[in-house]
């Protein structure tokens, strides 16, 4: 083709070629416009309240929001947005859709804001995606499952947020996934099977939700793994054979969740492994036998605790040489093999000299402790508590780096103390637990040459006799004390009130006596005071209130008397019990005892405690248990007390409490025991809530109380009333009685006055009427015999009686029949006739008697001399024959 022919065709190609360039750059534009106002968006949507994004300027022109902080454009495309990084930028708000508009965008790195709500599921559009961290924020909400279509995603990071619903199983369509974390979430369901194949996984991180089912089997794989960490979740089932024996894995961490079966001796021979965390499963069966070729084996730490694992600690456990953390503890090892049955090989502290952590607490382990231990130099923490170690505690002075020491609860002895002195070179020691063994002998004074650092020393349960040392003040830096359940003896010594880091003290069940010293008020930061069961005495010091930080004090089983200091009752911060029980306190309880408005145990049962309970008790509404019983209260429950609606126990019983029973305690619906018996309560039972459950109410020695039904074993209200009202008749009756008898006895006073007079003129010897009661006559009358029967009348009967104190022994006694009609009226009549009538031989009068007999009943009757012959007409009138007969005194008494 010859120059001129092809020129026509030049310029049709350079026309394209300049057509595609400016569509080119017009579509640059275009995309880079896109990206700036997804900045824009992205700002608005989510507020700063720091000035680190000050620098996204609204208004500046598309070639500077390359320069804003945490946003990086592409070297290829420099208008183009392909980098977000913004971590603990305190962001709050919802991460917007428009993020989807960054079509360049490979990462994403907001960690450690405040970003709430989901993900949004615009996120799957960006295809070109590989890093994706919004880890520590508050997102909630579900994984978007669109999330997969990213293909390129190398890193998926979403750990401690509120992510909710189950793992996308399409994550697995991701093929180059190297880390998922999705640690501390609430996600649930099982892991994907698919998760195991993907070939690049390094990092598996699903630790912290509730996620159940088997570990995939699959899982192993990748032939770069390195890191699973499935720690706290629900798993069960086995650990895979193809993850034991994965050659890449440095680090296996699968504590806490329901994993069973025995642990795969792959494990303790891979030549990889650094970690392995087992504790807190189902774990069966022994440790693996360790092979020998494992002498480099980068093993650092193995945690076994709390398992079901039996059997010995296998003697080849030495051949790691890098191990510095064991830990066994909680389990039932124990061993079946002989000579070394359940003991820890002699030579560990020969052949683990890189041991820093042997945790063995709560097992089987018997034997003595191997001296051997005092050679690994760099060890910091033993724990061999809770098993039956025996003999004397080794001296492991020689461990300048020792930090944690716990050989509790075994049956470990002290001999000389010697190891005690020896600790005295661990100038790191911070903890020091020798609780619950068999030591003995005084508490030497070297115990105040521990270490500086030391904050908590353990020696309850033992046999430790002696003084607590004066010199013990000189550990400054103590914060939990315990010295109870010993024999010590003497005194508080008053250097403990130089402790001012204390905050645990406790020293109780001892035989310490005397007064608690006025320095305890030093302890600003005591929380826990316990004194109980000791022979202490005098007043509670009021010192104690200045102990703002106590939230529990037990004084209980002493000798304290006195009042209880009000200061006490300042304490606000006192919630887990105040307990003064078992003393000798008295007085009334202090107004100020409402202070203790956090307070849920009290205890002040058997002391000398009196007056009424104070109503400002009822404003301590957390209250759960109260203990008032074996006192000396009176008066009634306080109105205040409905405020106590969360107590569970109520004591106040063998008191002198009075009054009805609240109904108020019928909607305490937490209370399961309410013990009000021997008191002075009166009135009905309240009839529901708690009153309908025998089981939980106790009432018995509240004679006046009364029950609307049989449940409760008391009189049935009915009854009662019906009974008052009987009782109330009766003492109406015997009112009525006391009354007439008074009104007869004034008659015959009068009656008796006036005869007086007559007789005093002629008989001035005349003696007063004499008193005989109901059983007098009883006994005068063979208890009314029908031998001594004279007569009977209508009205009454006459009896021949005899009365010693008479002067003739012998009298008449005549018993009104009160049940016929008439029959007071005759008594009055009679009593009125010997008043009015005046004869010189009328029979007598010995005395008048009206009173009740023993069942109530009214009883009248009167004593009369007795005539020996004939009866009251044959006197009168006597016959011509008789006529001079001599004259005989005339008998009232016969009228019938």
């Amino acid at each position: 083709m010859s120059p001129v022919q092809s020129l026509p065709l030049i310029i049709l190609v350079l026309s394209s070629l300049l057509t595609c360039s400016v569509l080119g750059a017009t579509a640059l534009h275009h995309d880079a416009s896109t990206d700036f106002q997804a900045l824009r968006c992205l700002k608005l949507h989510l507020s700063v309240s720091n000035r680190l994004l000050t620098s996204w300027k609204i208004d500046d022109s598309l070639q500077q929001f390359c320069n804003w902080s945490g946003v990086t454009c592409s070297k290829r495309h420099t208008s183009r947005v392909v980098a977000l990084d913004l971590e603990s930028l305190q962001l709050d708000g919802q991460i917007p859709p428009c993020i989807a508009n960054f079509t360049l965008l490979t990462r994403i790195h907001l960690p450690n804001n405040q970003l709430r709500g989901p993900i949004p599921a615009e996120i799957g559009q960006l295809n070109r995606l590989r890093y994706l961290n919004l880890s520590s924020n508050n997102i909630s909400g579900m994984i978007p499952s669109n999330l997969a279509t990213c293909s390129q995603l190398q890193v998926i990071d979403l750990g401690s947020n509120f992510i909710n619903g189950e793992i996308p199983p399409n994550l697995s369509q991701c093929s180059d996934m190297q880390q998922l974390n999705l640690d501390d979430n609430e996600l649930a369901g099982g892991i994907p099977e698919g998760l195991g194949t993907l070939r690049n996984l390094s990092v598996l991180q699903l630790a912290g939700n509730t996620l159940t089912g088997n570990i995939p089997l699959s899982l192993g794989t990748s032939s770069s793994l390195h890191s699973v960490k499935l720690t706290d979740n629900s798993l069960t089932g086995p650990i895979p054979s193809l993850l034991a024996n994965c050659s890449s894995l440095q680090f296996l961490v699968l504590t806490k969740n329901q994993l069973g079966g025995e642990i795969p001796p792959a494990l303790f021979n891979s030549t990889s492994l650094q970690i392995l965390s087992l504790g807190l499963n189902n774990f069966i069966g022994s440790i693996p036998a360790i092979f020998p070729n494992v002498a480099d084996s980068p093993l650092k730490r193995i945690v076994l605790a709390s398992n079901n694992l039996t059997g010995t600690i296998p003697s080849s456990l030495g051949n790691f040489s890098n191990l510095s953390w064991l830990l066994l503890s909680q389990n039932n090892f124990q061993g079946s093999i002989p000579v070394s049955i359940g003991k820890i090989p002699y030579n560990i502290g020969y052949t683990l000299p890189s041991i820093q952590t042997l945790i063995m607490g709560v097992n089987k382990f018997h034997g003595q402790i191997p001296t051997s231990l005092a050679n690994t130099t760099i060890l910091r923490a033993i724990d061999l508590g809770s098993n039956s170690f025996h003999g004397i505690v080794p001296s492991l002075g020689t461990l300048p780096n020792l930090i944690y020491l716990d050989l509790g609860e075994n049956r470990l002895e002290a001999g000389d103390w010697s190891f005690l002195t020896s600790l005295t070179n661990c100038t790191q020691l911070v903890e020091l637990s020798l609780n619950a063994n068999i030591l003995q002998g005084d508490l030497p004074s070297s115990i105040a040459g521990l270490s500086k650092s030391l904050e908590v020393l353990l020696l309850r349960e033992n046999r430790i006799s002696g003084t607590i040392p004066w010199e013990i003040h000189h550990l400054r830096n103590i914060k939990t004390l315990y010295l109870g359940k010993k024999l010590l003896s003497g005194r508080i010594p008053e250097s403990l009130g130089n402790l001012r880091n204390l905050f645990v003290l406790s020293l109780s069940q001892n035989k310490l006596y005397g007064r608690i010293p006025l320095s305890i008020g030093n302890l600003s930061i005591l929380s826990e005071l316990y004194l109980q069961e000791n022979n202490l005495s005098g007043p509670i010091p009021g010192a104690l209130g200045d102990c703002k930080k106590l939230v529990m004090l037990n004084l209980s089983c002493n000798s304290f008397d006195y009042s209880i200091p009000k200061e006490l009752f300042t304490l606000s911060s006192l919630a887990e019990g105040l307990d003064l029980s078992h003393n000798k306190l008295s007085g009334e309880i202090p107004l100020q005892i409402g202070g203790l408005v956090n307070l849920g145990p009290l205890n002040i049962s058997n002391n000398q405690l009196s007056g009424q309970i104070p109503s400002t008790l009822g404003q301590c509404v957390h209250l759960e248990s109260l203990h008032m019983e074996r006192n000396n209260f009176h008066g009634r429950i306080p109105q205040s007390f409905m405020n106590l609606r969360g107590a569970i126990v109520m004591d106040l019983s063998q008191n002198n409490l009075s009054g009805e029973i609240p109904d108020f305690f019928e909607s305490f619906s937490s209370m399961k025991l309410l013990n009000l018996s021997l008191n002075n309560f009166q009135g009905p039972v309240p009839p529901g809530g708690m009153f309908q459950n025998k089981s939980e109410v106790f009432l018995q020695g509240n004679k006046k109380l009364c029950a609307n039904t049989p449940l409760l074993e008391l009189p049935l209200c009915n009854e009662m009333i019906s009974k008052k009202k009987m009782y109330t008749s009766k003492i109406l009756k015997i009112v009525a009685i006391t009354v007439i008898s008074l009104v007869m006895l004034s008659c015959f006073g009068v009656i008796i006055f006036k005869k007086r007079k007559i007789k005093q003129a002629t008989h001035p010897s005349v003696k007063e009427l004499k008193k005989f009661t109901y059983v007098d006559l009883v006994k005068a009358t063979n208890d009314f015999s029908l031998a001594n029967l004279v007569g009977s009348g209508k009205y009454g009967s006459v009896y021949k009686g005899r009365i010693e104190s008479e002067e003739h022994h012998t009298v008449a006694i005549k018993v009104f029949k009160l049940d016929q009609l008439g029959a007071t009226t005759s008594f009055v009549a009679e009593c009125e006739a010997l008043r009015n009538t005046r004869h010189r031989n009328l029979v007598r009068v010995i005395t008048v008697c009206s009173t009740s007999d023993p069942i109530g009943n009214e009883f009248k009757a009167l004593v009369l001399e007795f005539m020996v012959n004939g009866d009251l007409e044959s006197w009168i009138y006597p016959t011509l024959t008789n006529e001079h007969h001599p004259k005989r005194p005339l008998c009232m008494g016969s009228r019938g």
